[in-house]
């Protein structure tokens, strides 16, 4: 079950004991406690148990209940498609607002804030499966067309560039190395960040594409994709280019399924050098 809405029905539990407590119980244990003699008359007003603990646990659920829909929320990284940017085990900080403030559990839009840029880091809801949230980079935003050509991103006909940093190893689930070359890439707006390339990984699995909403938007072959960004969706890749599932199989994330922008590392218990590192 979503823990929001875990955390929502909690809240209204424990508030409804609150008010029936405030509105009924409480009046009707003090009348039954007239004319009883001390002892009785203190054991008589005594709350129950399930309503001094509603009570305690009421105003603390409402304050996380209101953190975690409206300012921020904790995420645990469990794959590797963000490498080198975020790691297997990164415990990350999405601002909730950035976006525009919205209703929990339903996600509708209240109040019209910024909007997702290119190079963004953002936590989304797996448009295959909204109960998972995914994280991803964006890449392009609506009306954009975005070619993924060889290995190379390009944005509105634009060639967006890639410097060689080093060469990359890590280990995979199994203790499977993987070899890679890191790079810088750097957008047409100047925004830079670092991502991995697999030079034995092939260009594209096309066995791999699902059918998806504007698929029709979408052209694929063996060294390329190539897709129009339609009105209120976004187009996401990871930063791990050849071992991320993004929106080159899956498709367009809708602007009702953006949850918020990443944007610290608050807690790695393998790696503590990690803790409050900002995400680029």
């Amino acid at each position: 079950m979503d823990f929001a809405l875990i955390m929502l029905v909690l809240l209204l539990v424990t508030g409804g004991v609150w008010l029936l407590d405030y509105a009924v119980l409480n009046q009707q244990r003090v009348a039954a406690s007239i004319n009883l003699d001390k002892e009785a008359a203190e054991l008589t007003v005594k709350e129950p148990w399930w309503v001094e603990y509603s009570k305690s646990f009421f105003p603390v659920i409402l304050i996380v209940f209101l953190l975690r829909s409206f300012l921020m929320e904790p995420f645990k990284i469990p794959s590797g498609s963000m490498i080198p940017t975020l790691q297997v085990g990164d415990f990350i900080v999405v601002n909730k607002f950035t976006y525009g403030i919205r209703l929990p559990i339903v996600g509708k839009k209240l109040v019209e804030m910024n909007t997702p840029e290119r190079g963004d880091v953002m936590v989304f809801h797996y448009p295959e499966n909204p109960s998972i949230d995914y994280i991803k980079r964006v890449v392009g935003v609506p009306g954009d067309n975005i070619v993924y050509r060889n290995k190379q991103l390009i944005v509105n006909g634009v060639v967006q560039k890639q410097q060689f940093e080093d060469d990359y190893n890590y280990l995979e689930p199994g203790l499977n190395f993987v070899h890679t070359k890191r790079y810088s890439e750097i957008l047409s707006s100047g925004r830079s960040y670092k991502m991995l390339q697999n030079p034995n990984a092939p260009n594209m699995h096309l066995g791999g594409v699902a059918e998806f909403p504007y698929r029709e938007n979408c052209a694929y072959s063996v060294d390329e994709v190539r897709c129009t960004v339609p009105a209120g969706h976004y187009f996401m890749l990871g930063d791990n280019r050849d071992n991320s599932r993004d929106s080159r199989y899956w498709g367009f994330v809708p602007d009702e399924m953006l949850v918020g922008k990443a944007f610290m590392i608050w807690m790695n218990f393998n790696d503590l050098k990690r803790i409050g590192l900002s995400i680029n």
